[in-house]
């Protein structure tokens, strides 16, 4: 069994429950003066684009977003509808119950932790109140680097900041953006989390041909480490 020194985990769909956009995005809307649908529609299209920092900060994001949904809400309006974002999308994140436990087990065993998730403004501002935010080694976001998955560059940021090798490192994912793939190439060792839940999720490019390793449950993860040596008595 190979020996991991760091393993490293996805956000959305990992570490959290499967991620449906809520009803409070629709507050979002109404504030930009913006059929939800129309919103909706183009936050789907420019994901990527969103998710990789092209357009500055999260105000002037939105209002680049407004932009292609054809609605021009003042200034005031698009702050406000910022914190509104940023509401929604923190009630759309529920953690895995065995998130926690798992990230601090593996932590008692040496082994070091991290996240790599392609994101946009949101999840960096709120992830520090998140439980699972001190058991976390490394944190790679996508609107920070200004690329995303599958690009090697976020996986190898991983391995810089940890100062590891990638094939030290497992790499953990639901399969949203094509991020075992990725993780593969970048030459780590990836494994799918397909928890029941996830047949629900939100996800944009999955890796819906991944033939590699699969699991059911986050706490499998501590079954693909070296075993803990039991004590010995005399």
């Amino acid at each position: 069994m190979p020996s991991y020194q760091a393993v490293l985990f996805d956000f959305f769909g990992t570490l959290t429950r499967c991620v449906q956009r809520g009803s409070a995005h629709q507050a979002t809307a109404e504030l930009l003066g913006c059929p939800a649908d129309t919103l909706i529609e183009v936050l789907d299209r420019t994901y990527y684009q969103r998710a990789s920092g092209q357009f500055g900060n999260a105000e002037a994001t939105l209002r680049w977003v407004c932009d292609q949904a054809g609605v021009h809400p003042s200034d005031l309006a698009v702050r406000a509808a910022v914190a509104s974002r940023h509401r929604a999308i923190r009630a759309d994140t529920r953690l895995r119950d065995e998130a926690v436990p798992v990230l601090a087990a593996l932590r008692e065993r040496g082994v070091r932790t991290g996240l790599i998730s392609d994101c946009t403004h949101e999840l960096p501002a709120f992830l520090p109140q998140l439980a699972v935010a001190p058991l976390l080694d490394v944190r790679v976001f996508s609107v920070q680097v200004g690329c995303c998955k599958p690009d090697p560059a976020l996986y190898l940021a991983a391995c810089h900041r940890l100062d590891l090798a990638p094939a030290d490192c497992l790499y953990v994912g639901d399969g949203g953006s094509q991020e075992l793939t990725g993780a593969d190439r970048a030459g780590m060792t990836a494994v799918r989390l397909a928890a029941p839940d996830l047949a629900g999720h939100m996800v944009f490019n999955a890796d819906r041909c991944w033939d590699g390793p699969v699991l059911t449950s986050l706490t499998e993860v501590l079954d693909l480490l070296d075993p803990v040596p039991c004590a010995v008595t005399v």
